[in-house]
């Protein structure tokens, strides 16, 4: 067996990660293809060149909106993060002052 166990969730984050590129590949190159198309009045060279270009270009911008987006999510995460953090606080200290006044009733009974 292999000595290096196998985690799953990373396993099919490179998947997702190959097929959302491979997606956004195939999208730069149709979308490409179609703005070329219709540049009649330059020769293939001219067609070919303006193509790498608009991928590129196409790439570029995909690559900065998935940025954002991750940088936006690790952002959510961290405020929600934090929010739970300040809730559970809470709860736990309304819990303590139950308990707290749970205990002070009971003494009182027992006493009275």
């Amino acid at each position: 067996m292999d000595e290096h166990p196998l985690d799953v969730a990373a396993f099919l984050n490179d998947i997702e990660g190959h097929l959302l590129l491979t997606t956004a590949r195939r999208e730069a190159d149709a979308a490409a293809a179609r703005f070329t198309a219709s540049l009649g009045w330059a020769t293939e060279a001219q067609r070919a060149d303006l193509r790498e270009r608009f991928e590129a270009e196409y790439r570029a911008l995909l690559r900065a909106q998935w940025t954002r987006t991750a940088d936006r999510g690790r952002e959510l995460r961290a405020e929600y993060e934090e929010r739970y953090r300040v809730l559970r606080g809470r709860l736990l200290v309304v819990f303590l002052l139950g308990c707290a006044l749970l205990t002070a009733s009971a003494a009182l009974v027992a006493a009275g």
